[in-house]
């Protein structure tokens, strides 16, 4: 707390970070980069470019994308001109983008940070400013290739990342939307029961089959009708056996979703993923744009609480937090067309991926683990053995800078060689580069491996 001079020493100021923001320490930034870096070279594995844009958009180009969650955009105060809002997610820009450019094909990867006015869970990584990491395919293509394609980059990205088991839910917003007509569902509350269903995964069936019948107003036999559905999970085999159903398969969006889930199927043997992915019609993902196929990948395991404070830990159980879904995605033909003033489409699917609940399990793991995480890359440090060498520390650094090699000196005109030696150590520095009267005579350095204390005399100018 910081008492301010004069007059407004009169009230304490706190120094924090905003609701639902976090810093990123040095330790912290290492595990991201890594993370960034898996992430990043699987995107660039399957052909894909990178773009930017603006982190505020006009809100007009937000409003009425968003369904239900429309209530947690960032409305920035209007200062004298446009109305904007704080980007929601990097999906509504793209599309925005494809449209504006008349691009109608893209593979692209969008990393950077979204804003959301949500009630933040610190503990479960969720926050009002936080990164997400998107991949999606744009075009006209056959069905379902690009689609298998986001599902084996979703399993790629989470086997590398090595976070244990997971599942990949797969189900499709046509069998969805043909199973709710079946079941009785009005048209109108097609999009609001889908909100409800998507709540499946937190809250059991009866509070949700509540929720559908006393707020949403359906009749109670509607309500379990969408439950004997939403029960069934499987492979291409539920596919098979739902164009079978008597009342399903008379619905022609069922049909057509079902039938390209069989495909989605055998596309998916190929790419050798199916042992990780589940066909299930409980999933029903809340945002609005989807159109087709819907995907979301969930860890198997619980995780061990992080450090919460007292006020958020009613939100989580003391013993272990369950992660949830650490990616989703899914097909959303409509969108760019919502944009364009022609209404052209262009066929869109993509996934993102979660990347802070990524960051908090191996933050977690990082914690657990006695290897140390090294916070930088310096390869060597120059160090002397005697006093008055600071001249020759300063040229051999440079020499080395100039040389692409991380290194770094201490800035000290004499120091003691044991404390360049600990701060290797502490730092995790491999190499000492020592510099002495007789080195110098000679026209050599004394390179000494850290960890082993092993050294060797290396002429100057085979050093790098």
């Amino acid at each position: 707390v910081s008492q301010l001079g004069g007059d407004e020493g009169k009230h304490a100021f706190v120094l924090k970070t905003a609701k639902g923001t976090r810093d990123y320490n040095p330790k912290q930034m290492a595990i991201r980069e890594k993370v960034f870096n898996i992430i990043i070279s699987c995107f660039k594995r399957h052909g894909a470019e990178t773009i930017d844009t603006p982190v505020f958009e006009l809100k007009e180009t937000l409003t009425g994308k968003y369904g239900e969650d429309s209530k947690l955009i960032y409305d920035l105060k209007d200062q004298g001109g446009e109305l904007l809002s704080l980007r929601y997610d990097l999906t509504v820009p793209f599309a925005r983008y494809l449209a504006m450019n008349k691009i109608t094909n893209i593979k692209r990867y969008h990393i950077a940070k979204v804003y959301r006015r949500d009630n933040p869970a610190m503990t479960r990584g969720r926050y009002r400013e936080f990164y997400q990491c998107d991949f999606d395919i744009a075009g006209q293509y056959d069905a379902m290739i690009a689609d298998a394609e986001c599902l084996k980059i979703v399993y790629e990205i989470l086997n590398e990342l090595d976070l244990g088991d997971f599942r990949i839910k797969v189900n499709d917003r046509r069998i969805l939307d043909g199973m709710f007509a079946v079941c009785g569902v009005p048209d109108e509350k097609f999009r609001t029961i889908c909100s409800t269903v998507d709540k499946l995964d937190k809250m059991a069936w009866e509070d949700v089959k509540k929720e559908m019948v006393n707020e949403k107003g359906l009749s109670e036999d509607v309500g379990d009708r969408i439950g004997e559905y939403v029960s069934m999970q499987g492979g291409q085999d539920l596919a098979e056996r739902l164009l079978q159903d008597r009342k399903l398969s008379q619905n022609k969006q069922a049909c057509a979703g079902l039938t390209d889930m069989k495909l989605l199927f055998s596309y998916l043997e190929l790419f050798q993923v199916t042992d990780k992915v589940v066909f299930d019609l409980s999933l029903a993902r809340g945002l609005d744009y989807y159109t087709g196929v819907i995907y979301e990948a969930i860890l198997s395991q619980t995780i061990p609480a992080l450090v919460s404070t007292p006020a958020e830990q009613n939100g989580a159980d003391e013993a272990g937090v369950n992660v949830g879904s650490v990616a989703g995605g899914g097909r959303y033909d409509g969108l760019v067309g919502m944009f364009d003033p022609k209404g052209r489409k262009v066929p869109c699917v993509g996934v993102s991926i979660g990347i802070e609940r990524i960051f908090s399990i191996m933050e977690q793991k990082a914690e657990a683990s006695s290897e140390k995480v090294r916070t930088t890359e310096t390869q060597v440090l120059v160090a002397s053995a005697q006093k008055n060498l600071l001249e020759e520390r300063l040229k051999l650094t440079n020499a080395l800078w100039n040389e692409g090699i991380k290194a770094e000196v201490l800035y000290k005109k004499n120091p003691k060689l044991l404390s360049q030696l600990q701060h290797c150590e502490e730092t995790g520095i491999p190499l000492v580069a020592i510099l002495g009267e007789q080195e110098l005579k000679d026209g050599v350095v004394k390179l000494r491996n850290v960890v082993s204390r092993e050294e060797v005399d290396v002429p100057r100018a085979d050093l790098s």
